[in-house]
């Protein structure tokens, strides 16, 4: 009941706004209809690895196998990706207001589009692992957003979130606006699994804010396999789909 009526006064001294739009709503954490109306939520029929969305379902029906061209051409080094939410115009402020602005009012719903999106990820893995940041990148932004992403999913699901299995030992320029190519060749190396034996014969699940090229992804899960991970699964809030690549 107090932390009710707190709640109540402070959103009579800063009434809740809709974090895309600005408009007023009813409460924090909540979109404005236009807003909302306007995000591209993603689900099956997808790739059964990267989790790219197809535009119709596979011959039989049956989504259980399906790859995408890239993932059957190129098979990627994490088992599996999902995420809830396409990367586009209309959840570009909506990411950058939580990433950069410290807007943290939806961290809850978040957790809960991204527990449905990759429930078969978080189902079989023992651990929820942010992707690190430099120490220089976490000071001067003071919070990582993985890892804020991945403490509500762990109290959403109850699976346990460690941040110190995994390092970022060398500091790398922003991925934005880089190729595919420079981003594989700006994070190559860039992490590090400081302790073994805590990584060997466990499963985990890393998370993200945004799946692009999965330059980050596939650097991470390489490094946690060369050190003993059973299983590297990756959940990121939304991922850039790629309208040009075939599939088959």
């Amino acid at each position: 009941m107090i932390a009710h009526a707190l709640q109540r006064l402070s959103d009579l001294a800063w009434p809740p706004v809709c974090p895309v739009s600005g408009a007023a709503v009813e409460e924090n954490g909540r979109l404005a209809p236009a807003a909302w109306h306007g995000l591209t939520f993603l689900d099956a029929p997808w790739c059964s690895t990267c989790g790219l969305p197809f535009p119709y379902p596979g011959a039989g029906g049956s989504q259980a196998a399906t790859l995408c061209a890239m993932c059957i051409a190129r098979p990627p080094v994490f088992d599996k990706a999902r995420a809830p939410l396409a990367y586009d115009d209309a959840s570009r402020p909506l990411v950058l207001g939580f990433k950069h602005g410290g807007r943290r009012e939806m961290i809850d719903r978040f957790a809960r589009w991204m527990t449905v999106a990759g429930g078969d990820c978080l189902a079989d893995a023992d651990v929820i692992l942010p992707v690190p940041l430099h120490w220089r990148r976490l000071w001067s932004r003071r919070y990582n957003q993985s890892a804020l992403l991945g403490r509500a999913l762990s109290a959403r699901t109850g699976l346990p979130m460690e941040t110190d299995r995994l390092l970022r030992k060398r500091a790398t320029p922003s991925q934005a606006g880089q190729s595919a190519k420079s981003r594989k060749r700006n994070v190559a190396g860039a992490f590090v699994v400081p302790d073994r034996n805590s990584v060997q014969g466990r499963r985990f699940v890393l998370i993200d804010d945004v799946f692009t090229t999965g330059a980050t992804a596939t650097a991470c899960a390489r490094a946690l396999k060369r050190a003993g991970a059973v299983r590297v699964y990756v959940m990121t809030l939304c991922r850039v789909v790629r309208t040009s690549d075939p599939t088959i």
